[in-house]
């Protein structure tokens, strides 16, 4: 009994502690990407480069890419955390240092409820939310929350989408305040250079979250713990291999990128732009 306590216990410390390297470096070669995406922005938004491409839908569909991994992902990590009011705040006060320090310096380029705060917001709400995910199929939990967020992505246009012929028109008095915009009802004459709203993305955080579950509980759902189940002990084994995969290390420097990706997101943008200003005056 007491060499079984002390399995679970060891399986749980592996859980909290063993880090997916290969997380890391999707990440990190993300945040590659939205430096590149934004030394781009910078170059035909504010010194006026014509570059018709950016602006057509090869453009936004990087920029989604972009911003969609880094929410799932954010969303995957969570459960590997330990601190997460402190560090849900922290991210949060980044993403408030962010938006004071554009309406400050570049209010025509404005960040009001950017990224960094709706990961900080999801990451706080998750605290509560979590209790009652736990006792939710990962599965289900999975597509539910995949099918909300593509039902509610277009909230922010004033509706919600079934397909492409049935959407469902809310109800303007919805979109008043800063609250509401916050939420994902922006009111009239908002502007936000990166704007993302509580709903839909917090849908995308929370698949992201139900992924995690899904990798680590894999067996628990579908087959008895019993381990001369044959079928358990294989589903277990596809299990171990994605999680033996996730654990190697393809590319280290980006896994050094994507474990510093806060720090770097904070510092790139200006980097960016001072080195642009200083080459093309």
């Amino acid at each position: 009994m007491c060499n079984k306590v002390k399995k679970m216990k060891n399986k749980n410390k592996i859980k909290n502690t063993s880090r997916l390297h290969l997380i890391d470096e999707y990440r990190g070669f993300v945040v590659l990407n939205m430096i590149a995406y934004h030394a781009i922005w910078d170059l035909v938004y504010l010194f006026g480069c014509d570059w018709n491409w950016y602006k057509s839908d090869i453009g936004f569909l990087w920029q989604q890419w972009i911003c969609q991994s880094f929410i799932f992902v954010s969303g995957f990590c969570w459960q590997m955390g330990k601190r997460h009011w402190k560090r849900g705040i922290q991210i949060y006060v980044c993403g408030m240092i962010i938006s004071l320090a554009t309406l400050i310096a570049m209010p025509q380029s404005q960040v009001i409820f950017g990224v960094l705060t709706l990961i900080g917001s999801s990451m706080l709400l998750m605290i509560a939310l979590d209790v009652v995910f736990q006792k939710c199929h990962s599965v289900l939990g999975l597509i539910g929350s995949y099918l909300l967020f593509h039902f509610t992505y277009h909230v922010n246009r004033g509706y919600l989408e079934f397909g492409e012929q049935k959407q469902i028109l809310l109800p303007r008095s919805w979109y008043s305040n800063m609250f509401t915009t916050y939420l994902g009802f922006p009111k009239a004459g908002f502007f936000s250079t990166d704007y993302f709203s509580l709903i839909p993305w917090i849908f995308l955080f929370i698949t992201g979250y139900f992924a995690y579950s899904v990798l680590y509980h894999y067996g628990k759902y579908y087959f008895p713990l019993k381990t001369e189940n044959v079928w358990n002990k294989q589903n277990l084994q596809i299990k171990s291999r994605i999680i033996k995969i996730l654990k190697k290390s393809i590319c280290p420097f980006f896994g050094w990128i994507g474990r510093n990706s806060l720090v770097l997101y904070m510092l790139h943008q200006p980097i960016i732009y001072g080195v642009l200003v200083v080459i093309l005056g």
